[in-house]
This record gives C-alpha cells, structure tokens and sequence, in this order.
C-alpha cells in the first residue's frame, strides 16, 4: 500500500469498537457499490480510475503539449475547479513551483477570490508574457471564476486580437449545457473544451480533467496519477472490508461520538499545505450538514508547532490529528560541523544526521506529546512526493469521505449550505433587480 494507517491509536479506540462499527461501515459500502445512498448519483469517481474517457484524456495531453509553449498559465476555478490541480503540482513538484527553474509555464490559479489587489498583480505579472488560460466551471455562472474569466478574456483579446485569443482560452465545462459550453460552442469561439463528467461533483473531480490538464502542464505524469488511483481502488474499493480507508472512516466516526469534533490533518513537508486545503473541502463540504460534521482543520509542522502546538497540546480536548508523514526524500541536506558550535548543532552533525532523520525525530516527538496531551493521533505513512503517490491518496481520501458520511447519516455528495451566501450576495448586488 501507498497510504498506510497506523493503526495504534494509542487507547483512544479499541478493536472492540472498531468492530461494533464494522456493521455500519458495511452499510455505508454497501450504498455505494449498489448506489442506493442519497447522492448516489454522484459516484461517478469510484470507477474513474477504470472508465475515464481514454480519448479525452489523450486530448488532455495534447493540449498540455501546446500550452506548455506559454509563458503563463490561468487556471480560474474556485473550490474543487483548483483545489486539486494546485494540491498536485505543489505535492508532485513543489510549492515554489513558479520560481524554480523549469521547462514548462508558470502556473497562476485565479477565479477562487474576490480580491481587487490579487487580481491586478496577476495582471501585472501577465504583462510582457504568453499567455494561456484554462477556465473551469459547470455552470460558468460562479461569481469569482466569471468575474476573473470575464477579465481575462478581455485581455487576452486585447492582447492577441479575438481570433489568436480563443486558440488560447480552454474551457472545462458542462458535457452539453449552461452558459460557459453556450460561449465554448459559439463557432466564432471554437474553444478547445473538456468535460466536467455529469457525475461527479467538484470536490471529488481532480481525476478528472477539472485537474488533470493543469497537472499535465506543470510536466507531471497523469498516467501515473491514474495509476495509482486505480491501485487504490484495487486495494480499498475491491479489496477486503476491513481496510484502512474504511477503518479510517470507522474510527472518524468512533471519535466524533465521543465528542472529539474538529479533526486536524497535520503534515510536516510545505508541499502539503494545499493538499490539506483540498481536504478540507473534501470532508467539510460532504460532512457539514444537518447539523452534523467532524469540523476539518490544518497545520504543518514544525512551523505551526510555535503556533497552534499551545491550543492543541493543552487547550479543549475536543479534537483529534490525522497526520501524514512522507517516508522518503528523494533529495536530503546534511548538518557540517561547526568549530565555534554557538548554536549547539554538533551534536546533530556527529550523528551524521539529515534534516529528513531531524523531521522523523520531530513528527514522533511531536506525537508523543500530543497523545500524552489527550489527543488522539491518526497516522499515515507515505511513501514519497510522486505522481502515483498522490493519485493513491486522492483516492484513499474520497472513498473514506463517502463512507464516513454515509456512517454519519448524511449526503457525501451534496452542499446546500453554500448556497445560502451566493442568494445573500445576489440581493445585495441587486442582480434579480437588474433583469
């Protein structure tokens, strides 16, 4: 396995409670693979690792190729439309992916705020540059991503000139409706277009090509993605009832009843920060209902350690960690010795330690003092920042979520609280008065 649970929960959990739940996680497979949950409409990603659209997929890497001679590249999404493409190229590559030395586009995410000065330095960015852009929305009537790819648009035609610029604008859209595949399949515009599947929901499409045409073109192998996606799915989905994806789900349950509700994924590699922000879509959109949900939060350490490591060592005992560890590191750094030693490091150096073997000492320090502390600590193993990786652990995530939910008696694939701002901003910007 790629993603490996620890399965000592150091007493917070015992085998017997793992096992009075195994009737409720089989329920809760068992609407999945026979589809009789609600939402159950939206299970598209459990076979897409199996069905995906070879065809397109292979458009996908055709159009990389040619955005790849681009200076720039506009992802503009918001939510699962980005979440999942950046959780990808910051974990495969790096989160300073735009200032290393490479072959392939800078890659921007735009769409995802509102923010005037965010924009305008995007903007400004763009200046002297070749551009390309990637909009992605199923309605294409999402505020934030309409505004930026309203703007956008403009510029790249003022740019190029209309006809240049719609070779440079591709749209991820709706199969056959809504306003963005109205304006893709004007003749005029002949966008290139790929499909948001009508079965999958934002949150659960970055195997899709929602992410994988960003992913492709910061250079990252999406066969490989794929293939990873499709091991866990060997493993998990087709695999005994007992896994680790589903006692992961078990044991999310099993603390939540004992009022342990707010669940931290912590990490201790940078690369893992928006792979975090895409967790937290993930399992806060699916959860967060009915007034339910495990509320889902993240740190990476050790840098939040001088921050948030107070509240959770000593503060409400009302959470729990999930933490993922990267076993190997493909490049290491070594501590010389010092004549001087002012700074004590000596005795790291004598050792002959690396700041990988001084990170390991950290995450088990740092989870002895927290389970000590009355956390409960949940621990995953990964074996390294690569492209099968990651699809392995999108996978094992998404198949957990579903399960959980469906153990929490809730909708995994459904988020009707979210509309409730948009109608609130709606008003406020008076759009029904200016029909």
């Amino acid at each position: 396995m790629a993603l490996k649970l620890d399965k000592n929960l150091y007493g917070f959990v015992t085998e017997q409670e793992l096992c009075s739940m195994q009737g409720a996680v089989d329920d809760a497979v068992n609407k999945i693979k026979n589809k009789t949950g609600a939402g159950s409409e939206y299970l598209g990603w459990v076979d897409l690792p199996v069905t995906y659209d070879r065809e397109e997929f292979e458009r996908i890497k055709t159009a990389a190729e040619e955005i790849k001679k681009c200076d720039v590249f506009i992802v503009i999404g918001i939510g699962g439309s980005y979440l999942g493409a950046r959780a990808a190229i910051e974990f495969i590559k790096s989160p300073l992916y735009n200032t290393l030395k490479k072959d392939t586009p800078d890659i921007y995410f735009a769409g995802n705020n509102i923010s005037t000065s965010a924009l305008n330095e995007l903007l400004e960015i763009c200046e002297g540059k070749d551009i390309c852009i990637n909009v992605i929305s199923k309605s294409g009537k999402t505020t934030e991503p309409a505004i930026a790819f309203r703007i956008f648009r403009k510029y790249l035609i003022d740019k190029y000139g209309e006809a240049e610029a719609n070779k440079r604008i591709y749209v991820t859209t709706d199969k056959a409706k809504g306003a963005l595949k109205t304006l893709a399949s004007k003749k005029e515009n002949g966008y290139e277009s790929f499909v948001v599947p009508d079965d999958i929901g934002g949150r659960y499409s970055v195997l899709s090509a929602v992410g994988l045409l960003p992913i492709a073109v910061a250079g990252i192998d999406i066969d490989a993605i794929m293939n990873g996606a499709l091991q866990a799915r060997n493993d998990l989905y087709c695999g005994p009832s007992d896994n680790d994806c589903y006692r992961y789900a078990a044991i999310r349950n099993i603390l939540y009843n004992k009022n342990k509700v707010i669940e931290i994924l912590a990490s201790y590699d940078s690369a893992l920060i928006m792979t975090a922000e895409w967790w937290k879509q993930l399992f806060g959109e699916s959860e967060g209902k009915d007034g339910k949900g495990i509320f889902p939060a993240s740190v990476t350490f050790t840098t939040d350690l001088h921050s948030l490591g107070q509240i959770i060592q000593a503060g409400k005992r009302n959470i729990f960690e999930t933490v993922i560890f990267i076993k190997d590191s493909d490049k290491d750094i070594f501590i010389e010795n010092d004549a001087d030693d002012l700074d004590e490091l000596n005795y790291i150096s004598k050792q002959y330690l690396s700041l990988h073997d001084i990170n390991k000492c950290a995450f088990r320090a740092t989870v002895m003092a927290h389970v000590s502390g009355g956390v409960p600590n949940i621990l995953f193993e990964l074996d390294s920042r690569d492209a099968a990786n990651f699809g392995y652990m999108v996978y094992f995530f998404e198949l957990a979520c579903a399960v959980s939910g469906y153990m929490l008696g809730v909708n995994p694939f459904d988020q009707p609280g979210v509309e409730e701002y948009k109608n609130n901003m709606f008003e406020l910007l008076g759009k029904n008065k200016n029909k």
